[in-house]
């Protein structure tokens, strides 16, 4: 009900013409019932993808302050991940990606498989946006809101950004990315309920 109501505020913003833009609550919607539902195994085998180069499970070897920041924010979501998820999965110094066991991966089928088709959208973009697996879920659990996902996936950029400053022509892919994300997490709120 929730979230037929914030659409139905969306409709109720049109004007004389109808701009679907405007609408990102109505076109995820459109996409659970008209894409995910019929065939969830796409959707879900592109979730799984990520799993096995989870931006978490990739730490920078150095400099030894970035280190020391991907362990205070990833490290506690690697813990979730294997406490509350039954999915350990390793992390590795540098972009080479390491095979995760079969069981965590299994485990994390399993967390993917069992959601509703609009859930299943709200984690595909979370996903997708956040380039992990692991905050996507934790979003989905109600661990983290929209500033801490942006805070997890952004790190390393952030990091950079800090010490040289931000790249002009990644301004406006940042803010597109935010925005995203912001949706993804307003959606998956207005189901209900968080947890897995």
């Amino acid at each position: 009900r929730a979230l037929a109501e914030a659409i139905a505020v969306e409709w109720r913003a049109q004007g004389e013409k109808i701009d679907p833009a405007c609408m990102p609550l109505l076109q995820l919607a459109n996409t659970a019932i008209d894409r995910v539902a019929p065939d969830p195994a796409p959707v879900v085998a592109e979730i799984l993808g990520y799993a096995e180069t989870d931006l978490v499970c990739h730490w920078a070897p150095e400099p030894p302050a970035l280190t020391e920041r991907q362990r205070e924010i990833w490290q506690p979501l690697l813990d979730w991940s294997t406490l509350a998820l039954d999915a350990p999965l390793q992390p590795v110094a540098g972009i080479v990606a390491q095979r995760q066991a079969d069981a965590a991966l299994a485990a994390l089928r399993a967390l993917v498989e069992a959601q509703t088709p609009f859930r299943l959208t709200g984690l595909h973009l979370l996903t997708v946006v956040t380039g992990s697996i692991v905050i996507a879920l934790a979003v989905l659990a109600g661990r983290l809101d929209a500033d801490g996902a942006w805070a997890a996936a952004q790190l390393e950029e952030d990091y950079q950004i800090e010490r040289w400053g931000e790249d002009p022509l990644a301004v406006e892919r940042r803010r597109g990315m935010r925005v995203d994300l912001d949706v993804a997490v307003r959606f998956v709120a207005l189901l209900g309920t968080p947890g897995l």
